[in-house]
Formats: C-alpha cells, structure tokens, sequence
C-alpha cells in the first residue's frame, strides 16, 4: 500500500512539475495557429499560418537573427579558445595556486551582467580615446563588443565543462608522445585535442545558446546591431503579436528535433558498443549483426514521429486556406457588436423614461421657495440688524416718536453718549 501511494505520488509531481515546465511553451506555440490578432488559445477562431508569413517578412526580426548568429558564432570561438587555455592552465599550475586562479576565472559568473555591460563599454572607449580613432572605429563596434562582453563570462562556462573531462585524461599518454620525438604542438593536436572533442563541442554548444538569448549584457553593448532578443524586447514593450509566437515555435521544434537527434545518436553508439562487447569469437571472425537504428531506441522512434508530424504540417500549411473561416469569424464578430450595441441603446432609452417620469412624479409636489435673506452669516447683516429695535417705545411706555437711535451694529461702541462723562 505504502509503495503504490509512492508511485502514484512521484507520477503526480512529475505531471505537476512537467506541466508547470512545459505548459507555458506549449501553450504559446498554440497561440501560433490562433487567428485572433493577440495571441490566446482561448476562445479559438481558425487555424492560420499567417503569423509565419509575417515573421519571415519582418525585416527587423529577420536583421537581430542575422547579428544574433554572428555574434554568437564570434563568441563561441572566442570564448571556447579562453575556456580551453584557462582549462589547460588550471591542470599545469603550481597545486597551491589553483584555488586561486579557480576563483579568479570563475568570478565573471557572479558579475551582474549589467555591470559587464558597463565596464566593458567604458573600458574599450577609453581605449579608443586612448588610441585617438574616432566613433566609428572598430573597437566602438556593436558586434566586437557584443562579442568581448559576452565572452567574458560565456568563457567560464566552457572553461568548467572543459575541466571535467581533461580531469579525466592520462597525462602519460603526451609524455610517451614526447618521448617517441614529438613535438608539443604535435602531441596537443593529435592527442589531447581528439580526446578533447566531445567537451569541445559541448562548450561550444553552450557558448551558442548562451550568446543567443543574453539580454542584460547586450543591452548595453549592441550598439548598432541589435541582437533577437533586443528586438523581441523593444517589440513586446510596444504591442505583442502573434507572429512572436511563431518564432517561439519554432525555436522550441529545433531545439525539440535537434534533441532527439542526439539521443538517438547516443543511444545507437550504446547499443553498437554492447553488440560489439557481447559478441563471442565466432561472430567477430564472421560478421557481426549489430542492432538497427530502430531497435531498442526510442528516441529513434519519436524523431521519425516528430518529422512526419512536421512535414505534415508543412503540407497542409501549403494548401489549407483559411480565408473563408477568418471571413466567417469577422462576421459573426461584427453581428455580435451590433447586437450589443443595440442592447446598450435600449438600456439607455429605458433609463431616460425612467429619469423623466420620476421628474414629472417630483414637479407637481415641489413649490416656488420664499425669498430669504439669509446671507450664510447668522443674519448679522440683515438690514433690520443695523437699526434700532422699532418696537422699543412701545415696550418702554414712551411717546410714540422716540428719539432717532444711533446704535450703529456694533453693540452701542460707538454711540455719541457714551463718550462723555456720568454727570
């Protein structure tokens, strides 16, 4: 019970962490087939190949491919000639130096690439100020300084992936070499080079796709040659379409196809290897049956499916028109907007009736106002406040023309009276 609990749980976190992976690059390659002008597979309108159409007749995605490749191809050279001499200098050097020469070669790895795009502009300008060449010199270069900035850290990289398999190669294999009468140069190229192939190739691959997608150093370096990924970026900052999409799908079915094209290769040398090892005497003096391509190889097996569901695609993105769907889409589209907009005339109209029998219900009941002399200051500037009471005489038992009063508003303060003295 305990084990199938397990099972099931270690099944479950690979979907979830599988999906979590993938689902977002699948999800966008949908959207490449997607009609709609935004990029969603939800809701689904018709399955177009337009947005590849309108890749290829993008003139600036079209331009940062082109500079992306030579930049990264510049920096693969670069940077794997850097990783191989920092590799083979790491082996030689005196042992109690070694863990400060491997701190020194990996630190650019822990340098923001921001600040490697800075410093390696301001240091070649200064340079080229230095050298007194103007602004269009080849050391102020979108592309040399591309290629210096990302090498800088791309060369660590391949300086790590070289390292581990020269730990594995037997030095006594160049000192028997030096000792039949060849020369260093003679002993690097025809020993060590060949056993260092595979790790070559791989540091090389690496420094590729490293080059291809860095943004933060780039940004500060590219100059006049923008690279892919400071297009995609200047473009997404303005509006994303789907023909970005597009590009994503089919960066994902190279990488996908070139793969399982290396898995298959690998998994075919296996198999050779095992037949070969596992074969008696007899089969060797005769010949030997080695396994085919497909057998017991998988991955063989989905690179085949994975070619025919690409050429199938290809042949019906060349006969499948969708212009009759799209014209459908529109249509219905345009219905659907002027339905709604009658609806948001009729609730409109319905508001203004509304509106005007409750001001009818509200008119007959509402009466003119009396004037008022309120003024907002508690009265204090009423014309009666600044005479005298009228109905004082009346009151006091005087005659009924009493004197004139000289109560100014202000409490009798100024009144003439009051300024002599108490006889």
């Amino acid at each position: 019970m305990n084990n199938s609990f397990l099972r099931i749980s270690i099944w479950v976190y690979l979907a979830i962490f599988f999906l979590y992976l993938l689902g977002p690059l699948v999800i966008m390659s949908i959207t490449a087939f997607n009609s709609s002008g935004f990029p969603r597979m939800s809701p689904w309108e018709c399955l177009t190949f337009q947005w590849f159409g309108e890749l290829f007749q993008d003139q600036r995605i079209l331009n940062g491919i082109k500079n992306s490749l030579i930049i990264g191809i510049g920096t693969v050279i670069l940077s794997v000639a850097m990783g191989l001499a920092g590799a083979l200098m790491l082996t030689q050097i005196w042992p109690k130096l070694r863990a400060t020469y491997y701190t020194i070669i990996i630190a650019p790895i822990l340098i923001p690439g921001v600040v490697l795009g800075i410093s390696t502009l301001v240091f070649w300008d200064r340079i080229n100020r230095m050298l007194g060449l103007g602004a269009d010199s080849f050391l102020s270069n979108g592309i040399f300084l591309t290629v210096i900035g990302q090498s800088t850290f791309i060369a660590s990289y391949c300086m790590l992936v070289l390292v581990a398999r020269l730990q594995r190669y037997d030095v006594a294999l160049t000192e028997a070499a030096l000792d039949l009468g060849a020369s260093h140069a003679q002993a690097f190229r025809k020993i060590l080079l060949p056993f260092m192939r595979p790790a070559i190739a791989s540091a090389a691959v690496l420094a590729f796709l490293a080059s291809f997608e860095n943004y933060n150093t780039t940004t500060f370096t590219f100059g006049e040659y923008p690279t892919l990924t400071i297009e995609l970026a200047q473009k997404v900052r303005y509006g994303i379409t789907p023909a970005i999409s597009a590009l994503a799908f089919i960066i994902v079915a190279l990488t996908v196809f070139f793969a399982l094209l290396n898995e298959a290769k690998l998994k075919r040398q296996e198999l050779v290897a095992a037949a070969r090892k596992n074969a008696t005497v007899e089969e060797l003096a005769g010949k030997i049956k080695l396994p085919s391509f497909f057998s017991g190889n998988m991955a063989a097996v989905l690179l085949v499916v994975f070619a025919v569901a690409t050429i199938t695609v290809v042949g019906t993105a060349a006969t499948y028109n969708p212009a009759q769907c799209i014209a459908d889409v529109r249509e219905q589209k345009k219905l659907e907007a002027e339905q709604r907009i009658q609806e948001l005339r009729k609730q409109r109209e319905e508001r203004l009736k509304q509106r005007e029998a409750e001001e009818a219900e509200q008119g007959g009941a509402q009466s003119t106002p009396k004037p008022s002399n309120n003024s907002g200051f508690g009265n204090v500037f009423a014309p009666n406040s600044l005479g005298g009471d009228e109905n004082e005489g009346a009151d006091g038992g005087s005659d009924s023309e009493s004197a004139p009063s000289n109560n100014s508003g202000f409490g009798g303060v100024f009144d003439p009276n009051s300024l002599q003295s108490d006889e």
